[in-house]
């Protein structure tokens, strides 16, 4: 009966040392020293600094401004297309409005789903017309004016572009901008 009750104890032991190591995070990781460093700092920095002493709150209502501006339906723009070769600004035609980015998505990019019992995993979730849209792309959808209809058509572009709510060559002068607005009418 005592080899049995020692076998039990040093069986309870073994488990009690195992669970205990299990648990126990012995050497803190390089990154996990970074991280409690930074903290520390950052909270320093907190306690002497403070928050900016933001009243005016500008760069937020410009934004709300933009938003505005680029709501407007009649918005009529001017599109140029940056060369590659020589930085120079090509003007393109008359547009409506500032672009859509292709990247942009008309339906949230993720949707929320159920691992067994547990939520909080993300999956990729398609637009409407059933693709993935890229997280990102240069390229920009516009609204382009025809030049001989004058209807709005889109056009699909890669190339850097400038759109801007006023011709540009009577701004920036000849060497800087190729094309003539004024062949297209106000």
């Amino acid at each position: 009966m005592k080899k049995f009750e020692f076998g039990v104890i040093c069986i309870v032991v073994l488990l009690a040392i195992v669970f205990g190591f299990i648990g126990c995070d012995t050497e803190k990781s390089t990154d996990r020293l970074q991280a409690e460093q930074t903290e520390r700092s950052l909270g320093e920095a907190q306690r002497q600094i403070g928050m900016p002493a933001i009243v005016n709150f500008q760069q937020r209502k410009m934004m709300k401004w933009i938003y505005e501006l680029a709501d407007d339906e009649s918005l009529i723009t001017y599109t140029y297309i940056k060369a590659e070769m020589s930085g120079k600004l090509i003007f393109v035609g008359k547009s409506m409005g500032y672009g859509v980015p292709f990247s942009a998505q008309f339906t949230n990019p993720e949707k929320l789903a159920r691992s067994g019992s547990n939520w909080g995993i993300t999956l990729p979730q398609a637009d409407p017309n059933g693709l993935y849209m890229p997280t990102s792309s240069s390229a920009t959808w516009v609204i382009m004016i025809d030049p001989t209809t004058g209807e709005p058509r889109p056009q699909y572009w890669e190339p850097e572009l400038v759109i801007s709510p006023f011709p540009l060559s009577k701004h920036l002068g000849p060497d800087a901008v190729i094309g003539d607005e004024s062949a297209w009418g106000k």
